[in-house]
């Protein structure tokens, strides 16, 4: 049965989520990563059935990162970011491999650009960055420009730096 936005918010406000009305047909939550899988499942059972992706944001003046996954409802035609913040220094959350097997390869490839591991998934290995020696390269720490003079063993002038 077709749920409207409200009637979803409604819902999960009285299920103590914090919630955010993005747009339309858009809604962002702010979970516990205690809680993680446990909401994953019952967002599944009201609906929310597929896993768009997985991605992850890196707040390192708070010494964290959100890793966000975006789910949706073919049924309520509404998009949930639901959002988890782990501990920059231990970034850890659990796999959600059992939910959506395709969550897999977006796994593989949030560890291998942030460095976030999942718990559980067995396959952590780099799907585009062979022989990766450095920090994971959509971290904010990591020196693009310091990483380019490496590579090319040369530093180019000119260009606002």
């Amino acid at each position: 049965m077709k749920m409207q936005k409200s009637d979803i918010i409604n819902i999960l406000v009285d299920r103590g989520y914090s919630v955010f009305d993005l747009y339309h047909n858009q809604i962002a939550l702010a979970v516990k990563k205690e809680n993680l899988l446990n909401d994953l499942i019952f967002l599944r059972s009201i609906g929310f059935e597929h896993l768009s992706f997985i991605t992850a944001v890196d707040f390192i003046d708070e010494g964290e990162f959100e890793v966000v996954y975006h789910i949706w409802s073919y049924t309520h035609k509404i998009h949930i970011l639901v959002k988890v913040r782990v501990d920059r220094n231990n970034p850890v959350v659990p796999t959600v491999i059992d939910l959506w097997e395709q969550s897999q390869f977006y796994e593989q490839e949030v560890h291998e650009f942030f460095g976030i591991k999942f718990e559980g998934n067995n396959d952590l290995s780099p799907l585009f960055l062979e022989n990766w020696v450095d920090i994971p390269p959509l971290r904010k720490d990591f020196d693009t420009r310091e990483f380019s003079i490496r590579l090319y063993d040369a530093e180019v002038d000119g260009g606002d730096r």
